[in-house]
Protein backbone atom coordinates (compact mmCIF):
# COMPACT_ATOMS: atom_id res chain seq x y z
CA UNK A 1 0.00 0.00 0.00
CA UNK A 2 2.76 2.39 0.99
CA UNK A 3 4.41 1.68 -2.03
CA UNK A 4 1.55 2.35 -4.04
CA UNK A 5 1.00 5.77 -2.65
CA UNK A 6 4.64 6.60 -2.54
CA UNK A 7 3.92 6.43 -6.67
CA UNK A 8 0.85 8.47 -6.75
CA UNK A 9 2.49 10.84 -4.99
CA UNK A 10 5.48 10.95 -7.33
CA UNK A 11 3.27 11.16 -10.04
CA UNK A 12 1.20 14.04 -8.64
CA UNK A 13 4.74 15.52 -7.82
CA UNK A 14 5.35 15.30 -11.55
CA UNK A 15 2.64 16.99 -12.80
CA UNK A 16 2.86 19.74 -10.17
CA UNK A 17 6.12 20.14 -11.58
CA UNK A 18 5.19 20.13 -15.08
CA UNK A 19 2.62 22.83 -14.50
CA UNK A 20 4.70 25.06 -13.27
CA UNK A 21 7.63 24.64 -15.64
CA UNK A 22 5.19 25.21 -18.41
CA UNK A 23 3.47 27.90 -16.91
CA UNK A 24 6.50 29.72 -16.26
CA UNK A 25 7.57 28.84 -19.89
CA UNK A 26 4.54 30.74 -21.15
CA UNK A 27 4.92 33.79 -18.92
CA UNK A 28 8.57 34.06 -19.52
CA UNK A 29 9.18 32.77 -23.22
CA UNK A 30 6.10 33.44 -24.89
CA UNK A 31 4.49 36.19 -23.22
CA UNK A 32 5.73 38.76 -25.62
CA UNK A 33 4.36 36.46 -28.85
CA UNK A 34 0.94 35.26 -26.86
CA UNK A 35 0.29 39.15 -26.77
CA UNK A 36 1.27 39.40 -30.83
CA UNK A 37 -1.28 37.54 -31.19
CA UNK A 38 -4.11 39.20 -33.68
CA UNK A 39 -7.40 39.36 -31.64
CA UNK A 40 -6.38 39.25 -27.91
CA UNK A 41 -8.89 41.37 -26.82
CA UNK A 42 -7.64 41.61 -23.77
CA UNK A 43 -4.33 43.05 -24.84
CA UNK A 44 -6.07 45.54 -27.38
CA UNK A 45 -8.42 46.89 -25.07
CA UNK A 46 -5.78 47.68 -22.85
CA UNK A 47 -4.07 49.03 -25.78
CA UNK A 48 -6.90 51.06 -26.49
CA UNK A 49 -6.70 53.12 -23.07
CA UNK A 50 -3.84 55.02 -24.18
CA UNK A 51 -2.95 57.28 -27.28
CA UNK A 52 -1.32 54.50 -30.14
CA UNK A 53 2.00 56.39 -31.06
CA UNK A 54 1.61 57.26 -35.39
CA UNK A 55 3.27 55.77 -38.29
CA UNK A 56 5.04 58.92 -40.39
CA UNK A 57 6.97 59.53 -43.63
CA UNK A 58 8.66 62.56 -42.66
CA UNK A 59 6.68 64.24 -40.60
CA UNK A 60 3.24 63.28 -42.15
CA UNK A 61 1.22 60.51 -39.85
CA UNK A 62 -0.42 57.89 -42.89
CA UNK A 63 -1.78 55.91 -39.09
CA UNK A 64 -2.62 58.00 -36.02
CA UNK A 65 -5.05 57.62 -33.05
CA UNK A 66 -7.75 60.32 -32.47
CA UNK A 67 -9.73 61.22 -29.39
CA UNK A 68 -13.04 59.30 -29.21
CA UNK A 69 -16.13 60.09 -26.59
CA UNK A 70 -16.49 56.37 -26.30
CA UNK A 71 -15.25 53.34 -23.91
CA UNK A 72 -12.52 52.77 -26.41
CA UNK A 73 -10.66 56.45 -26.18
CA UNK A 74 -8.81 56.37 -29.32
CA UNK A 75 -10.03 55.64 -32.68
CA UNK A 76 -7.06 54.67 -35.21
CA UNK A 77 -7.33 56.71 -38.71
CA UNK A 78 -5.16 56.19 -41.71
CA UNK A 79 -5.07 58.94 -44.45
CA UNK A 80 -5.23 57.69 -48.24
CA UNK A 81 -5.20 54.53 -46.70
CA UNK A 82 -5.54 52.50 -49.40
CA UNK A 83 -2.66 54.24 -50.56
CA UNK A 84 -0.40 52.61 -48.05
CA UNK A 85 -2.28 49.76 -46.78
CA UNK A 86 0.58 46.80 -47.68
CA UNK A 87 2.85 48.89 -45.25
CA UNK A 88 0.45 50.02 -43.03
CA UNK A 89 -2.16 47.20 -42.43
CA UNK A 90 -4.61 47.58 -39.98
CA UNK A 91 -5.21 47.57 -36.44
CA UNK A 92 -8.62 46.14 -35.59
CA UNK A 93 -10.85 45.42 -32.09
CA UNK A 94 -12.09 42.11 -33.98
CA UNK A 95 -8.94 40.92 -36.17
CA UNK A 96 -5.73 42.74 -34.54
CA UNK A 97 -3.20 43.93 -36.48
CA UNK A 98 -1.35 43.23 -39.59
CA UNK A 99 1.58 44.63 -41.53
CA UNK A 100 3.75 47.98 -39.50
CA UNK A 101 0.91 47.97 -37.02
CA UNK A 102 1.46 44.17 -36.30
CA UNK A 103 5.47 44.32 -36.27
CA UNK A 104 5.77 46.92 -34.66
CA UNK A 105 3.16 47.03 -31.85
CA UNK A 106 5.35 46.97 -29.25
CA UNK A 107 6.87 50.73 -30.21
CA UNK A 108 3.10 52.15 -31.50
CA UNK A 109 1.71 50.46 -28.24
CA UNK A 110 3.82 52.02 -25.78
CA UNK A 111 4.79 48.66 -24.31
CA UNK A 112 8.36 48.96 -25.49
CA UNK A 113 11.18 48.24 -22.95
CA UNK A 114 13.05 51.54 -23.84
CA UNK A 115 9.87 53.48 -23.14
CA UNK A 116 9.99 52.33 -19.40
CA UNK A 117 11.83 55.79 -18.09
CA UNK A 118 8.83 57.78 -20.21
CA UNK A 119 6.07 55.59 -18.85
CA UNK A 120 7.65 56.98 -15.44
CA UNK A 121 8.10 60.39 -16.37
CA UNK A 122 4.70 60.36 -17.36
CA UNK A 123 3.11 58.59 -14.25
CA UNK A 124 5.17 61.48 -11.97
CA UNK A 125 3.70 64.09 -14.15
CA UNK A 126 0.22 62.95 -14.51
CA UNK A 127 0.09 62.94 -17.88
CA UNK A 128 -1.41 60.07 -20.15
CA UNK A 129 0.76 57.41 -21.30
CA UNK A 130 0.91 57.48 -25.12
CA UNK A 131 2.92 54.87 -27.36
CA UNK A 132 6.07 55.75 -30.20
CA UNK A 133 6.16 56.28 -33.40
CA UNK A 134 7.80 54.69 -36.35
CA UNK A 135 9.30 56.30 -39.35
CA UNK A 136 9.01 54.88 -42.92
CA UNK A 137 11.51 54.78 -45.93
CA UNK A 138 9.01 55.11 -48.67
CA UNK A 139 9.03 58.25 -51.01
CA UNK A 140 5.41 59.48 -50.93
CA UNK A 141 5.87 60.44 -54.73
CA UNK A 142 7.30 57.46 -55.56
CA UNK A 143 4.54 55.64 -53.46
CA UNK A 144 1.67 57.58 -55.38
CA UNK A 145 3.20 57.53 -58.84
CA UNK A 146 2.60 53.22 -58.09
CA UNK A 147 -0.76 53.54 -56.89
CA UNK A 148 -1.93 55.73 -60.17
CA UNK A 149 -0.01 53.91 -62.48
CA UNK A 150 -1.19 50.14 -61.40
CA UNK A 151 -5.15 52.33 -61.50
CA UNK A 152 -6.17 49.00 -60.05
CA UNK A 153 -5.27 46.38 -61.94
CA UNK A 154 -3.97 43.21 -59.96
CA UNK A 155 -0.21 43.49 -59.58
CA UNK A 156 2.67 44.53 -57.39
CA UNK A 157 5.36 47.51 -57.61
CA UNK A 158 8.85 47.64 -54.98
CA UNK A 159 10.70 50.29 -55.51
CA UNK A 160 14.49 50.25 -53.71
CA UNK A 161 17.53 52.56 -52.73
CA UNK A 162 20.26 50.04 -54.31
CA UNK A 163 22.99 51.31 -51.99
CA UNK A 164 21.02 51.06 -48.84
CA UNK A 165 18.02 48.78 -48.99
CA UNK A 166 15.36 50.96 -48.15
CA UNK A 167 12.01 51.10 -49.70
CA UNK A 168 11.34 53.45 -51.84
CA UNK A 169 7.35 51.92 -52.42
CA UNK A 170 5.20 49.25 -51.93
CA UNK A 171 2.73 48.82 -53.53
CA UNK A 172 -0.58 46.35 -53.77
CA UNK A 173 -3.45 46.05 -56.42
CA UNK A 174 -6.06 46.03 -55.81
CA UNK A 175 -5.86 47.75 -52.02
CA UNK A 176 -8.34 48.02 -49.16
CA UNK A 177 -8.99 50.59 -46.96
CA UNK A 178 -7.82 50.22 -43.39
CA UNK A 179 -10.51 52.33 -41.79
CA UNK A 180 -13.08 50.00 -42.64
CA UNK A 181 -11.92 47.55 -40.09
CA UNK A 182 -10.75 50.24 -37.60
CA UNK A 183 -13.40 51.66 -36.63
CA UNK A 184 -15.03 51.09 -32.73
CA UNK A 185 -17.85 48.96 -34.76
CA UNK A 186 -17.17 45.07 -34.02
CA UNK A 187 -20.47 44.24 -36.87
CA UNK A 188 -19.33 46.39 -39.00
CA UNK A 189 -15.67 45.00 -38.91
CA UNK A 190 -16.89 41.72 -39.73
CA UNK A 191 -19.23 42.77 -41.72
CA UNK A 192 -16.46 44.56 -44.15
CA UNK A 193 -13.82 41.94 -43.53
CA UNK A 194 -15.58 39.18 -44.70
CA UNK A 195 -16.56 41.05 -47.66
CA UNK A 196 -12.80 42.05 -48.57
CA UNK A 197 -11.58 38.47 -47.24
CA UNK A 198 -14.19 36.86 -50.04
CA UNK A 199 -13.33 38.96 -52.67
CA UNK A 200 -11.59 36.69 -55.52
CA UNK A 201 -9.37 39.67 -56.13
CA UNK A 202 -7.70 39.53 -52.62
CA UNK A 203 -7.55 43.07 -51.70
CA UNK A 204 -6.18 41.91 -48.05
CA UNK A 205 -3.29 40.13 -49.59
CA UNK A 206 0.38 41.71 -49.24
CA UNK A 207 1.37 40.96 -52.94
CA UNK A 208 5.11 42.88 -53.23
CA UNK A 209 6.01 40.45 -50.26
CA UNK A 210 3.63 37.41 -50.30
CA UNK A 211 2.84 36.30 -53.43
CA UNK A 212 5.31 34.58 -55.47
CA UNK A 213 5.47 34.16 -59.51
CA UNK A 214 7.52 33.29 -62.54
CA UNK A 215 9.32 35.72 -63.24
CA UNK A 216 9.96 34.93 -66.68
CA UNK A 217 12.81 36.56 -68.47
CA UNK A 218 13.57 38.87 -65.77
CA UNK A 219 15.09 35.86 -64.26
CA UNK A 220 17.40 36.01 -67.21
CA UNK A 221 19.50 38.45 -65.34
CA UNK A 222 20.14 35.68 -63.06
CA UNK A 223 21.80 33.17 -65.89
CA UNK A 224 23.52 36.25 -67.04
CA UNK A 225 25.20 36.78 -63.72
CA UNK A 226 25.85 33.08 -63.63
CA UNK A 227 27.65 33.17 -66.86
CA UNK A 228 29.82 36.26 -66.35
CA UNK A 229 30.91 34.91 -63.38
CA UNK A 230 31.92 31.26 -64.33
CA UNK A 231 34.47 33.40 -66.08
CA UNK A 232 33.60 31.38 -69.27
CA UNK A 233 31.51 34.28 -71.20
CA UNK A 234 31.46 37.92 -71.63
CA UNK A 235 28.99 40.24 -73.31
CA UNK A 236 30.65 39.16 -76.68
CA UNK A 237 30.49 35.40 -76.07
CA UNK A 238 28.49 33.95 -79.01
CA UNK A 239 25.48 31.82 -78.17
CA UNK A 240 23.33 29.43 -80.22
CA UNK A 241 19.54 30.82 -81.09
CA UNK A 242 18.26 28.96 -83.63
CA UNK A 243 14.21 29.85 -83.92
CA UNK A 244 13.53 26.06 -81.73
CA UNK A 245 15.52 24.22 -79.48
CA UNK A 246 14.38 20.42 -78.64
CA UNK A 247 14.27 20.27 -74.70
CA UNK A 248 16.58 17.30 -73.85
CA UNK A 249 14.59 13.96 -72.77
CA UNK A 250 11.02 15.48 -74.48
CA UNK A 251 9.78 15.69 -77.73
CA UNK A 252 8.76 18.99 -76.59
CA UNK A 253 10.39 22.33 -78.68
CA UNK A 254 11.29 25.78 -76.89
CA UNK A 255 10.43 28.54 -79.32
CA UNK A 256 11.40 32.65 -79.36
CA UNK A 257 8.68 35.26 -78.84
CA UNK A 258 9.40 36.14 -82.37
CA UNK A 259 8.97 32.74 -83.64
CA UNK A 260 12.22 33.58 -85.78
CA UNK A 261 16.35 32.67 -84.70
CA UNK A 262 18.02 35.11 -82.62
CA UNK A 263 20.74 36.91 -85.12
CA UNK A 264 22.34 35.76 -88.19
CA UNK A 265 22.18 31.89 -88.73
CA UNK A 266 21.07 31.41 -85.50
CA UNK A 267 23.65 33.01 -83.27
CA UNK A 268 23.56 35.91 -81.14
CA UNK A 269 26.13 37.48 -78.36
CA UNK A 270 25.15 37.34 -74.77
CA UNK A 271 24.74 41.45 -74.79
CA UNK A 272 22.14 41.12 -78.05
CA UNK A 273 19.97 37.86 -76.51
CA UNK A 274 19.63 39.64 -73.26
CA UNK A 275 18.45 42.73 -75.10
CA UNK A 276 15.92 41.20 -77.52
CA UNK A 277 14.59 38.17 -75.13
CA UNK A 278 16.07 35.27 -76.87
CA UNK A 279 14.47 32.47 -75.36
CA UNK A 280 16.54 29.66 -77.16
CA UNK A 281 19.73 31.39 -76.38
CA UNK A 282 19.62 31.43 -72.47
CA UNK A 283 17.98 28.09 -72.41
CA UNK A 284 20.94 27.07 -74.46
CA UNK A 285 23.12 29.03 -71.59
CA UNK A 286 21.43 27.26 -68.79
CA UNK A 287 22.13 23.68 -70.34
CA UNK A 288 26.22 24.53 -70.58
CA UNK A 289 26.38 26.24 -67.04
CA UNK A 290 24.15 23.39 -65.06
CA UNK A 291 21.60 23.95 -62.70
CA UNK A 292 23.92 24.29 -60.13
CA UNK A 293 25.53 27.12 -61.36
CA UNK A 294 22.48 28.71 -61.38
CA UNK A 295 21.30 27.73 -58.36
CA UNK A 296 23.80 29.05 -56.67
CA UNK A 297 23.91 32.41 -58.36
CA UNK A 298 20.12 32.85 -57.40
CA UNK A 299 21.02 32.52 -54.00
CA UNK A 300 23.36 34.78 -54.03
CA UNK A 301 20.37 37.58 -54.89
CA UNK A 302 18.85 36.45 -51.96
CA UNK A 303 16.75 33.40 -53.72
CA UNK A 304 15.93 30.71 -50.32
CA UNK A 305 16.38 33.33 -48.39
CA UNK A 306 13.81 34.82 -45.99
CA UNK A 307 13.86 38.48 -45.43
CA UNK A 308 11.70 40.71 -42.73
CA UNK A 309 11.36 44.12 -43.80
CA UNK A 310 9.97 44.19 -40.73
CA UNK A 311 7.24 41.81 -42.31
CA UNK A 312 8.42 38.59 -43.83
CA UNK A 313 8.32 38.37 -47.01
CA UNK A 314 7.58 34.81 -48.84
CA UNK A 315 10.51 32.99 -50.49
CA UNK A 316 11.78 32.58 -53.17
CA UNK A 317 12.74 29.40 -54.77
CA UNK A 318 14.92 27.79 -57.44
CA UNK A 319 14.09 24.16 -58.07
CA UNK A 320 16.89 21.94 -56.58
CA UNK A 321 18.34 19.38 -58.60
CA UNK A 322 15.94 19.54 -62.14
CA UNK A 323 16.77 17.27 -65.24
CA UNK A 324 18.25 19.00 -68.27
CA UNK A 325 15.10 19.91 -70.11
CA UNK A 326 13.92 21.32 -66.20
CA UNK A 327 16.82 23.21 -66.33
CA UNK A 328 16.42 25.03 -69.71
CA UNK A 329 13.32 26.16 -68.43
CA UNK A 330 14.34 26.93 -65.48
CA UNK A 331 17.48 29.33 -66.99
CA UNK A 332 14.57 31.43 -68.59
CA UNK A 333 12.24 32.12 -65.22
CA UNK A 334 9.93 29.06 -65.85
CA UNK A 335 9.18 25.40 -64.68
CA UNK A 336 9.22 26.23 -61.07
CA UNK A 337 11.39 29.42 -60.74
CA UNK A 338 9.28 31.38 -58.25
CA UNK A 339 9.78 34.96 -56.90
CA UNK A 340 8.38 38.03 -55.47
CA UNK A 341 7.99 41.15 -56.42
CA UNK A 342 10.81 42.36 -53.61
CA UNK A 343 13.06 39.84 -54.70
CA UNK A 344 13.58 40.69 -58.58
CA UNK A 345 13.95 44.35 -57.06
CA UNK A 346 16.71 42.99 -54.77
CA UNK A 347 18.27 41.34 -57.92
CA UNK A 348 18.14 44.97 -60.16
CA UNK A 349 19.46 46.81 -57.07
CA UNK A 350 22.04 44.21 -56.69
CA UNK A 351 23.46 44.58 -59.98
CA UNK A 352 22.87 48.23 -60.04
CA UNK A 353 24.88 48.76 -56.91
CA UNK A 354 28.15 46.98 -58.31
CA UNK A 355 27.11 43.39 -57.07
CA UNK A 356 26.53 43.78 -53.55
CA UNK A 357 23.12 43.07 -52.95
CA UNK A 358 21.66 44.84 -49.39
CA UNK A 359 18.92 44.23 -46.98
CA UNK A 360 15.70 45.54 -47.99
CA UNK A 361 14.02 47.28 -45.40
CA UNK A 362 11.01 49.73 -44.62
CA UNK A 363 11.47 51.51 -41.05
CA UNK A 364 13.67 54.28 -40.88
CA UNK A 365 13.73 55.14 -37.40
CA UNK A 366 12.13 54.17 -34.16
CA UNK A 367 11.26 57.53 -32.37
CA UNK A 368 9.63 57.76 -28.32
CA UNK A 369 5.91 59.12 -27.57
CA UNK A 370 8.27 62.87 -27.75
CA UNK A 371 9.13 62.25 -31.42
CA UNK A 372 12.84 61.68 -29.90
CA UNK A 373 14.73 59.47 -32.27
CA UNK A 374 15.57 56.42 -29.90
CA UNK A 375 17.08 54.10 -33.12
CA UNK A 376 18.10 55.00 -36.86
CA UNK A 377 18.29 51.98 -38.81
CA UNK A 378 21.69 50.78 -40.26
CA UNK A 379 21.92 49.51 -43.79
CA UNK A 380 23.18 46.06 -43.94
CA UNK A 381 24.32 44.19 -46.70
CA UNK A 382 23.09 41.07 -47.68
CA UNK A 383 26.30 39.64 -49.90
CA UNK A 384 27.84 40.37 -52.92
CA UNK A 385 26.19 38.41 -55.83
CA UNK A 386 28.93 39.13 -58.45
CA UNK A 387 32.32 41.24 -59.27
CA UNK A 388 31.77 44.69 -59.70
CA UNK A 389 33.28 44.41 -63.18
CA UNK A 390 30.69 41.79 -64.05
CA UNK A 391 27.90 44.14 -62.43
CA UNK A 392 28.93 46.75 -64.62
CA UNK A 393 28.92 44.53 -67.63
CA UNK A 394 25.53 43.41 -66.54
CA UNK A 395 24.12 46.93 -65.92
CA UNK A 396 25.47 48.43 -69.03
CA UNK A 397 23.89 45.11 -70.51
CA UNK A 398 20.33 45.96 -69.08
CA UNK A 399 21.22 49.97 -70.19
CA UNK A 400 21.04 48.44 -73.95
CA UNK A 401 17.49 46.27 -73.63
CA UNK A 402 15.88 49.71 -72.61
CA UNK A 403 17.55 51.55 -75.38
CA UNK A 404 17.75 49.29 -78.22
CA UNK A 405 15.50 45.95 -77.01
CA UNK A 406 12.72 44.67 -75.68
CA UNK A 407 11.92 47.55 -72.79
CA UNK A 408 11.86 50.71 -74.92
CA UNK A 409 8.44 52.10 -72.74
CA UNK A 410 10.74 52.37 -69.61
CA UNK A 411 12.79 55.07 -71.43
CA UNK A 412 12.94 58.57 -69.35
CA UNK A 413 14.09 61.85 -70.94
CA UNK A 414 17.37 62.92 -70.13
CA UNK A 415 17.97 59.70 -67.87
CA UNK A 416 19.53 56.25 -68.70
CA UNK A 417 17.35 53.78 -67.47
CA UNK A 418 18.47 49.78 -67.41
CA UNK A 419 15.78 47.06 -67.25
CA UNK A 420 14.29 43.62 -68.26
CA UNK A 421 11.15 42.63 -69.60
CA UNK A 422 9.42 39.76 -69.05
CA UNK A 423 5.99 37.72 -69.57
CA UNK A 424 6.35 34.58 -67.58
CA UNK A 425 3.48 31.49 -69.21
CA UNK A 426 1.21 30.71 -66.06
CA UNK A 427 -1.25 27.99 -65.76
CA UNK A 428 -2.19 26.65 -69.59
CA UNK A 429 -5.27 28.94 -70.25
CA UNK A 430 -4.17 31.54 -68.39
CA UNK A 431 -3.13 34.79 -69.28
CA UNK A 432 0.95 34.95 -68.47
CA UNK A 433 2.01 37.80 -65.98
CA UNK A 434 3.60 40.99 -67.27
CA UNK A 435 6.82 41.97 -65.59
CA UNK A 436 9.76 44.47 -65.88
CA UNK A 437 12.34 45.11 -63.21
CA UNK A 438 14.83 47.69 -63.76
CA UNK A 439 16.90 51.10 -62.30
CA UNK A 440 17.72 54.79 -62.30
CA UNK A 441 19.97 56.45 -63.24
CA UNK A 442 22.48 53.68 -64.79
CA UNK A 443 25.45 55.27 -62.99
CA UNK A 444 24.78 55.46 -58.98
CA UNK A 445 21.33 54.35 -59.39
CA UNK A 446 18.75 55.45 -56.57
CA UNK A 447 16.55 53.54 -57.53
CA UNK A 448 15.79 50.22 -58.27
CA UNK A 449 12.44 48.45 -59.27
CA UNK A 450 10.52 45.95 -60.10
CA UNK A 451 6.86 45.53 -61.51
CA UNK A 452 4.24 42.63 -62.10
CA UNK A 453 0.96 42.67 -63.42
CA UNK A 454 -0.71 38.96 -62.52
CA UNK A 455 -2.52 37.56 -65.88
CA UNK A 456 -1.47 40.76 -67.74
CA UNK A 457 -3.74 42.65 -65.00
CA UNK A 458 -6.53 41.74 -67.54
CA UNK A 459 -5.25 42.72 -70.65
CA UNK A 460 -5.97 40.81 -73.78
CA UNK A 461 -2.40 41.34 -75.39
CA UNK A 462 0.42 40.30 -72.66
CA UNK A 463 4.03 42.11 -72.83
CA UNK A 464 6.08 43.20 -70.55
CA UNK A 465 7.19 46.46 -72.31
CA UNK A 466 3.58 47.36 -73.16
CA UNK A 467 2.21 46.73 -69.42
CA UNK A 468 5.10 46.61 -66.58
CA UNK A 469 7.64 49.30 -67.71
CA UNK A 470 5.25 52.37 -68.53
CA UNK A 471 4.42 51.67 -64.78
CA UNK A 472 8.61 51.67 -63.91
CA UNK A 473 9.21 54.49 -65.76
CA UNK A 474 6.59 56.71 -64.08
CA UNK A 475 7.52 55.16 -60.44
CA UNK A 476 10.76 56.06 -61.49
CA UNK A 477 10.45 59.57 -62.98
CA UNK A 478 8.55 60.59 -59.56
CA UNK A 479 11.30 59.63 -57.47
CA UNK A 480 13.70 61.17 -60.24
CA UNK A 481 12.21 64.33 -60.47
CA UNK A 482 13.06 64.91 -56.80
Amino acid sequence: MIRQINRVTAVIIFLLLSLIVNVSYIQVFQAHDLRKQAGNQRVILTEYSRERGPILLGSKAVAQSTPTSDSLKYLREYAAGPTYAAISGFYSLVYGATGIEREENDVLAGNDSRFFVDRMQQLLAGRKPKGGAIRLTIDPDAQAAAVKALNGRTGAVVAIDPKTGAILALASSPSFDPNLLSSHNAADIQKNYESLNTDPNQPLLNRPLAMTLPPGSTFKLVTAAAALESGKYTAASVLPGPAELALPGTDKKLGNWTGKSCGANGKVSLKEALAISCNTAFASLGLELGASAIYDQAKKFGFESSFDVPMTAATSHFPVDPNESQTAMSAIGQFDVRATALQMAMVSAGIANEGIVMRPYLVSQILGPDLSVLQNTTPLAFGRAMSSENANVLRDMMVNVVSAGTGTNARISGIVVGGKTGTAENTPGESAHAWFVGFAPAEGASIAIAVVLEHGGGATEVSGNALAAPIAAAVMKALLKQ
